[in-house]
């Protein structure tokens, strides 16, 4: 299958067209897949379309374009070090976004001087092709893009399973797309990548599932890296289950501190006392599970979406305020426009209504990747993450409506967990973990630096991911020393946000 490990040195003669292809770069105006796009589809933002086999064990098959976008290096000519390539996590975020953005963040430091800044849409996701399409913007915006039922609604059985399957394998161009958004298909198409930017050896920088896009390429092309900074790290030891019940804690945990800091303040709508404010949220919360309120221009917000709008809102600290806002509007005024509106944010829907494929692509690339459970596991698991992250218990049993959405993929998972256990002969790399992070704990930085055998950078804040960002002048100084000079820091140093 497209997931099979290949062979680490040479290029067999088959793929040889496409290592040695060249990418034609030119405008991004107009070139933009969705509205979300727009903005970043600008000069002097450079794109192109690199050819890639849809399945790497049939080169001679139907192919993918994967959207590539440069900011070239701002300093001089003769400085310049190469291609720095960036993942922005998800998965199914889109790298092509992600060039604009930290091109942004980056544009003081002397990494935006000394290197092009590449983003890439994986493949299937955002101005890529053959794209994951699994749901309608309407569907979307009613609500009805469910990948798992919670006891909130309905009932959920193999026939569901099946159906969302082939409802993807529809929108999207067949289920020989479907099987072939892995992880590992990903890694391969980025060392086409690094050979057709003209890299002998990889720089790269990814934060959250970026980091796992990171291991596993350091695993399977080794000798192909030069730097690797991997930023939020995910745990390459730990199994599916366990990761998300980490995850769901960490929520309840950043949940409990932007709890207590809304009821230091007068008019806190989870009340007074810390200790109640789970609670309390659950009484405004649950209700919304049959009784949805409006949340403007036609939309509604139920329990499903104002949680995920309160989830979005705690990778970042700095926007705890705006949950607290939108708490409030729920509790105040019935309504539940400013939770969609993070939520929005989060997952990139336009002002005009349109969303990009992120969430569709999450979904296919984790059914790629993730372990699954049988509906009796699924069930457990869904009891397990209620307990420890109780803000977003629905009350309900979850028993005869739990089931893994990806128990119909047509094809197994072909990642492998663990993955990128004691990598060998790969340089150093540069893992940053942040000891609040709430999506992905401070714990599996330090297995992933184990694992890789590299720096740990540890940085004292309540944030997910910071590297990218260019927030942090410790952080940054520290980055560009390693990505430049690939000179690491000392052990024990650390960073504040």
């Amino acid at each position: 299958m497209a997931g099979s490990a290949p062979e680490t040195t040479g290029v067999s003669g088959e793929l040889s067209a496409f290592y040695e292809q060249d990418l034609e770069f030119g405008s991004c105006v107009g070139r933009a897949p969705t509205a979300v796009e727009e903005p970043s589809f600008v000069d002097p933002f450079e794109c192109a379309w690199m050819d890639v086999p849809l399945d790497y064990d049939e080169p001679d098959g139907a192919t993918a374009q994967i959207g590539v976008m440069r900011l070239p290096a701002r300093g001089d000519a003769s400085e310049r070090i190469g291609s720095l390539v960036l993942n922005p996590g998800g998965p199914g975020g889109s790298g092509m976004l992600q060039a604009a953005t930290a091109s942004v963040g980056l544009k003081d430091t002397p990494i935006a001087q000394r290197f092009d800044v590449v983003g890439f849409d994986p493949r299937g996701v955002g101005a890529s092709t053959p794209t994951i399409d699994c749901f309608t913007d309407a569907e979307r915006d009613r609500g009805e893009d469910r990948t798992t039922l919670l006891g909130t609604s309905g009932e959920w059985d193999e026939a569901d399973t099946r159906a969302l399957t082939d409802k993807c394998a529809r929108g999207s161009g067949g289920e020989d797309v479907l099987t072939a958004v892995g992880t590992r298909d990903v890694a391969r198409d980025m060392d086409v990548l690094r050979e057709v930017l003209g890299e002998e050896q990889l720089t790269f920088a990814g934060q959250s599932y970026g980091t796992r896009l990171g291991a596993v390429y350091a695993e399977m092309f080794p000798a192909h890296v030069r730097a690797m900074v991997l930023d939020g790290a995910m745990d390459p030891n730990k199994g599916t289950a366990d990761r998300r019940l980490e995850l769901h804690s960490g929520f309840q945990r950043s949940f409990d501190l932007m709890a207590a800091s809304c009821v230091a303040q007068p008019d806190c709508p989870l009340g007074t006392d810390p200790a109640e404010a789970t609670e309390v949220f659950q009484e405004l919360f649950q209700p919304l599970i049959d009784n949805p309120v409006p949340a403007g221009d036609g939309r509604i917000a139920d329990f499903h979406q104002a949680t995920g709008g309160v989830m979005a809102g705690l990778y970042y600290a700095e926007v705890w305020p705006e949950i607290i806002e939108g708490i409030a509007q729920v509790k105040n005024e019935g309504r539940g426009d400013k939770l969609l509106a993070i939520s929005d944010a989060f997952a990139t829907r336009a002002a005009n209504g349109e969303w990009n494929n992120q969430l569709d692509a999450n979904f296919a690339i984790n059914c790629n990747d993730e372990q699954r459970r049988t509906p009796d596991e699924e069930a457990e698991l869904r009891r397990e993450i209620m307990e420890v992250s109780p803000f977003i218990d629905t009350g309900r049993s979850v028993a005869g409506v739990s089931r893994d959405a990806c128990e119909s993929w047509p094809v197994e998972p072909t990642l492998g967990i663990p993955y990128a256990t004691d990598v060998d002969d790969v340089p150093e790399t540069l893992i940053i973990s942040i000891t609040g992070d709430p999506v992905t704990p401070y714990e599996g930085g330090q297995s992933l630096a184990e694992s890789l055998g590299g720096t740990l950078l540890t940085v004292h804040g309540e944030r997910h991911t910071v590297a990218q960002a260019g927030i942090n002048e410790c952080v940054n100084a520290i980055v560009a020393d390693y990505l430049i000079d690939l000179e690491t820091p000392n052990e024990g140093q650390t960073c504040s946000l």
